[in-house]
């Protein structure tokens, strides 16, 4: 049922109905589900950015060059790591991953969609948003979600099940 009905079903969504606001307990419920990610030690060294605000959305269409659409999206949501409060060096990359993985499910099983464009490892990407959100230096920005209700849902690729990527026990 998860899987047919959640899993499977979420993908990337690039088009966004332009005005439609995240209620404030939607986007605490996507954050707190994002927050329920698995993190090294479990130090959940995540920060969570919310931008709304149509001003600061066109900012970043200008420093993001994959990130037109945030434009007409209804929130973008910038996800951190404070290596402060990182396992050890570099864990701040895979735990504010698997909580991506988990924003995008919780914004697909509220009906909205998100996408999730790349901010890490890109230097100067990194820079142009610690420098746009205020952000310290010790907290580095991952990735930019952009989120919102689709104009449409986008269509289902084939099955992406592969046997052959399986190994068992070695190569």
């Amino acid at each position: 049922m998860y899987l047919e009905a959640g899993l499977l079903t979420r993908r990337s969504v690039r088009q966004f109905e332009k005005g439609h606001k995240i209620a404030e307990n939607d986007m605490k419920d996507i954050l707190k589900i994002a927050m329920y990610a698995p993190s090294a030690c479990n130090k959940q060294p995540w920060e969570f950015v919310v931008i709304e605000d149509e001003a600061m959305k066109n900012k970043i269409a200008e420093i993001h060059p994959y990130a037109q659409f945030v434009k007409d999206a209804s929130a973008a949501i910038v996800v951190c790591g404070n290596e402060q409060e990182q396992c050890d060096n570099g864990f701040w990359i895979v735990d504010t991953s698997a909580a991506i993985e988990n924003l995008l499910l919780a914004l697909h099983g509220k009906g909205m969609g998100g996408c999730w464009c790349a901010i890490y490892p890109y230097a100067e990407r990194m820079k142009a948003f610690q420098n746009l959100l205020g952000l310290p230096e010790h907290v580095k920005p991952n990735a930019l979600i952009v989120a919102g209700y689709p104009i449409k849902q986008p269509t289902q690729p084939q099955d992406r099940f592969r046997e052959d990527k399986i190994h068992y026990e070695r190569w």
